[in-house]
């Protein structure tokens, strides 16, 4: 039997910073394109489970030890990435007593407070952080 071609597997990990005033999340600006500001995250390596890979790519970008307390969601549009169909699982992650470092495929990092967001992001993580938020607010997770 042939086997379908599927979209990849991919995982963001909004990482909240627990020990900080207001819980701040880290977002990293891509080293390469798409550019702009990105929930940590990438591809879901064969033989990986997605939560073991939500942990390492959060390691890989930021130099974190994350735990992942839930997931928000799966975002699946076909245009949500320019590269190709990727569906992605997003996680609500907390780090702290770390200091986060950008490594890997993040050219920079940064820590945002909601209200201070920045005006370029990558993907459909407006979108995104537009759930995490209202989930934060009204318990609530985005619509299926």
């Amino acid at each position: 039997m042939v086997r379908p071609q599927t979209p990849q597997v991919a995982v963001d990990a909004i990482i909240e910073l627990v020990d900080q005033p207001g819980c701040p999340i880290i977002l990293i600006e891509r080293r390469y394109p798409p550019y702009g500001w990105a929930i940590p995250g990438g591809f879901v390596d064969v033989g990986e489970t997605v939560e073991a890979a939500a942990k390492r790519e959060a390691k890989e970008e930021t130099c974190l030890d994350v735990e992942l307390s839930c997931l928000l969601g799966v975002y699946s549009d076909p245009s949500r990435d320019q590269r190709g169909h990727t569906v992605t699982l997003v996680y609500i992650a907390q780090a702290s007593g770390q200091t986060p470092q950008a490594a890997d495929d993040a050219a920079n990092l940064a820590v945002f407070q909601q209200d201070a967001l920045p005006e370029i992001l990558a993907f459909d993580h407006r979108t995104v952080l537009e759930d995490y938020y209202r989930f934060k607010k009204t318990a609530q997770l985005p619509p299926v």
